[in-house]
């Protein structure tokens, strides 16, 4: 049952000589109502020949159009937020250009209703209210200067400064929740009970929002008059995370032999197994197509929700640095499984262990193919948290793919699998331990380790076993392994496995650029910690000792 809402919108010029207001909605269907939810704006423009419906406008429009195309993984504040702040960047640039002609300046009041939640977005002295079983409540507030003479000038607004504030704030939905968008033309004359009276008393929103706007200016409103009205007419019996996931509900599969078909899946073979999961060969029946199918192992159904967001985020990544997803319906689905591309070929770990041995060149062309994909995954908001080269599969098309986004996390995401500390120790960058929270520059620290194991089969702060609390100092440089490695990658891999986090790229397209460049234009050589530094204590201690040997032979010597 998807969410339904009813809605009206109004708006009047009133005594102005234009209307600078501007207001619009957006009421998808399908997926995209699920995972985007239905978005409506209302802004006022601030006056000033002509550029405050123009800056209203554009502000409207492209939070409309553009938030639709933002990532799915993105979270619903952060994809606002990334379009308002390019909306103020090009307001603030038309305003510089047209200085002293126009001004570029606006307002802007945004909700999201997305699943069984809401998310805010505000700026300026427009409102948004929400009316629940009689009460009204005001949920923005105004951002105007706190002074009787000036409390109709605005202290923040989108095109007014260069680093735009915005206020989020998010809630709960309820069936029959009815909120109002409105400018200060509706709010400022009439004031909460006749608009808590107006949203009552009209049988529905677009009879509201006229009622409203009409009122405003009846009152003596001098301003522009705008109204959008949104009624909660029903919510879903699940919140997004099950609309997206509802495949969870499906039982496990049993043990899988090659021969026995799944759907439509043929098994060739079982490609690998691990505490709780399988993966599978399989081909499609239909055009003998190859298949790679993951599942859970029988027992296992507690970690079905990891599974389904596992597949959802793959889904989510388009680069050709991953395996692919196989859109596959829930209802053309007998178990709970995923299906995605095949690729022939062997592990990075798997080639270690069979002997093989890498190249500087080959192992610099590897780092810039993880680079790229860590990129493209990085931009989607989400964190691998283990990468390692049993997750990197060398192709037989000269490729590297990123494997297993089991323990990923995604701020926006539907279900935030494995919390903690996820991923292979040796891996794992040293705030990890401390519990820090990963992040795009941990998993740069799991890629510089794993290029120098590839070169060295060593690890720059020695093998870790699970459940150590290692001491980390400086990093072993590289060369002391393997004294042919080039002075420009050394400097790159002490850079990413640097212990400060400080210290490392900040992004995988800076460590990209790096690996690109090698010889040409190389990093220098990260300089090692000072022992006062890497260990205060065991210094402080040193001194110590020592300032109390110097006292014992000076007494000695005063005594004799």
């Amino acid at each position: 049952m998807p969410l339904e809402i009813a809605y009206g919108h109004a708006t009047l010029t009133g005594p102005r000589r234009e209307n600078e207001d501007f207001c619009g909605l957006i009421t998808p269907a399908g997926p995209e109502l699920d995972v985007k939810g239905v978005l409506a704006a209302v802004a006022d423009g601030v006056a000033g020949e002509g550029g405050g419906r123009q800056a209203s406008e554009y502000a409207v429009r492209s939070l409309l159009t553009d938030y639709y195309a933002t990532p799915d993984t993105w979270g619903v504040p952060l994809a606002l937020d990334r379009v308002l702040n390019a909306v103020n960047r090009w307001l603030i640039a038309q305003g510089t250009a047209h200085r002293n002609t126009v001004s570029l300046a606006t307002t802007l009041s945004a909700i999201v209703l997305r699943g069984r939640r809401y998310v805010i977005a505000h700026v300026g002295d427009s409102r948004i209210y929400r009316l629940r079983a009689g009460e009204l409540t005001v949920l923005t507030q105004d951002h105007v200067w706190d002074h009787p003479d000036m409390r109709h000038v605005l202290a923040r607004a989108i095109g007014l400064d260069a680093h735009l504030v915005m206020d989020y704030a998010d809630g709960e939905l309820e069936p029959g929740d009815v909120f109002l968008l409105a400018t200060d033309g509706v709010w400022a004359p009439l004031g909460s009970r006749n608009i808590a009276a107006a949203l009552a008393g009209e049988g529905d929103p677009q009879s509201a929002a006229s009622a409203l706007c009409q009122a405003g200016l009846a009152a003596g409103g001098q301003d522009n008059a705008t109204a959008l009205v949104l009624r909660v007419e029903r919510v879903p019996e699940a919140g997004l995370a099950d609309s997206l996931t509802a495949g969870r509900e499906l039982p496990l599969p049993p043990l899988l032999r090659p021969g026995d078909v799944i759907d439509g899946f043929e098994v060739v073979e079982l490609l690998h197994e691990s505490r709780a999961t399988r993966l599978y060969k399989v081909t499609l029946r239909d055009s003998g197509q190859p298949y790679v199918l993951k599942t859970l192992k029988p027992g296992r159904e507690d970690e079905a929700p990891a599974l389904v967001a596992e597949a959802w985020m793959a889904r989510r990544v388009q680069s050709d640095c991953f395996p692919e997803v196989l859109p596959l319906a829930t209802d053309r689905r007998s178990a709970l499984y995923y299906v995605m591309s095949h690729h022939a070929g062997h592990t990075l770990e798997r080639l270690l262990e069979a002997g093989r041995h890498f190249s500087i060149s080959e192992t610099a062309a590897l780092g810039i193919r993880l680079m790229k994909g860590l990129g493209a995954l990085h931009r989607l908001n989400i964190v691998h948290r283990d990468i390692k080269p049993a997750n990197l599969l060398l192709c037989e098309d000269g490729r590297l793919r990123i494997l297993d986004l089991g323990v990923a996390l995604n701020a926006g995401m539907v279900h935030e699998a494995g919390a903690g500390n996820a991923g292979t120790p040796s891996f794992m960058a040293p705030e990890l331990f401390s519990g820090a929270e990963a992040s795009p520059v941990s998993d740069l620290y799991a890629a510089g380790v794993s290029l120098y194991h590839l070169l060295t089969r060593q690890y720059p702060y020695g093998e870790i076993e699970p459940f150590q609390h290692p001491r980390f100092g400086d990093p072993v440089p590289p060369t002391r392994y393997r004294p042919d490695v080039p002075g420009w990658l050394e400097a790159i891999l002490l850079k990413a496995v640097a212990r400060d986090p400080a210290r490392r790229f900040e992004t995988a397209e800076e460590m990209l650029l790096a690996l690109e460049r090698g010889a040409q234009q190389p990093l220098s050589v990260p300089r090692r910690t000072p022992l006062a530094e890497r260990d205060a204590l065991r210094v402080w201690l040193a001194v110590a000792v020592t300032s109390i040997l110097v006292n014992l032979v000076l007494l000695y010597l005063l005594i004799v």
